[in-house]
């Protein structure tokens, strides 16, 4: 049987990952992650998933790092959005 979650509880989760999925878009768009990705997948070294996977979340995270600059006013305001609905949740 599935716990219910409290009304607040679902809201709050659905805010964090509306803004998840905006992130996820802005970084998916990106070459230098489809390209890093294709590299490990058919990568024929003996690296272990571990560095493999350590060497996708870098690109990942360099490019979310250059897509929020680029796009800053996009992720401020869904920055905004996600705490104005957490101070919504609490009242």
């Amino acid at each position: 049987m599935r716990p219910k979650l409290s009304r607040g509880t679902g809201e709050a989760i659905g805010s964090v990952v509306c803004f998840i999925a905006v992130l996820a878009t802005l970084v998916a768009v990106d070459d230098r992650v489809r390209e890093r990705i294709s590299l490990e997948m058919s990568s024929d070294q003996l690296a272990t998933w571990g560095e493999r996977a350590n060497g996708i979340i870098a690109v990942v995270l360099d490019v979310a790092r250059d897509q929020s600059i680029a796009h800053a006013p996009l992720v401020v305001f869904s920055i905004v959005a996600v705490v104005l609905v957490l101070f919504m949740l609490r009242t």
